[in-house]
């Protein structure tokens, strides 16, 4: 059974949250507390830590690290905290995902199904694959719809990098260390190219579907991976 670490100091978090979980086949553990949530964590084997930043100990940020050093577990921050800079400072320290308070339930699941799905796949992957979307990481070719797309070594880098992450948002840090290797590089650079990849990728580039901006934050790749494991290239 997939085990969940609730850690919010906000009791009416947790007891809204245990009985929906449970219901979909969750084990769930809470803490109150940075230390007691660091304590259930290294008592326990967790899948998915869902992560308030507001707590009466420590900021949660300061969680991110130590959580992640455990296991694999994926760390999903649900916090009343709306400012872009608290959501980068937390995703750019290893946070995988990131839901601001008030949320829906329903998109909460889907957040915590995709974190699941995410961390049984192997690094060893060469191939993701989408409905519209296949990319193959070590010819570095690209398919849409079953057509091959012909992207520069940077456009193929920054896409690479969205796809690793598929659903989750990656920040503008990582993707500028992932395409020019230096997180200083001037962010324009960044917005040119990704609008250089919706034009190839994108149906309507005016109003991309698939390479969805997260203002003040970075990029999502809107595309769910339909098989996972190494394949062979076309």
């Amino acid at each position: 059974m997939t085990a969940i670490l609730i850690v919010d100091d906000e009791p009416a978090i947790g007891d809204a949250l245990r009985p929906v979980l449970v219901s979909q086949g969750y084990n769930v553990a809470m803490a109150r507390s940075a230390g007691e949530g660091l304590e259930r964590a290294r008592a326990g084997r967790f899948e998915v830590v869902l992560l308030d930043l507001g707590l009466p100990d420590a900021d949660g940020k300061e969680l991110i690290e130590p959580l992640k050093r455990l296991n694999t577990m994926a760390v999903l921050i649900l916090s009343a905290r709306h400012q872009e800079r608290e959501k980068v400072e937390a995703l750019d320290a290893g946070a995988d995902d990131y839901l601001n308070k008030p949320f829906g339930i329903d998109e909460l699941l889907a957040r915590i199904r995709a974190a699941i799905r995410r961390r049984g796949e192997s690094r060893r992957e060469t191939v993701f694959r989408s409905e519209d979307l296949t990319v193959h990481y070590d010819t570095r070719r690209v398919f849409l719809l079953g057509d091959e797309m012909k992207l520069s070594p940077k456009e193929f880098d920054l896409l690479e990098a969205l796809c690793r992450q598929a659903g989750q948002v990656v920040t503008q840090r990582r993707l500028l260390l992932a395409g020019w290797g230096d997180p200083s590089t001037d962010g324009q650079y960044l917005r040119s190219y990704i609008g250089m990849l919706r034009q190839k990728l994108e149906e309507d580039p005016s109003e991309p579907r698939l390479i969805r901006t997260e203002p003040g934050v970075g990029y999502r790749l809107n595309a769910v991976p339909i098989e996972s494991g190494v394949q062979k290239p076309l």
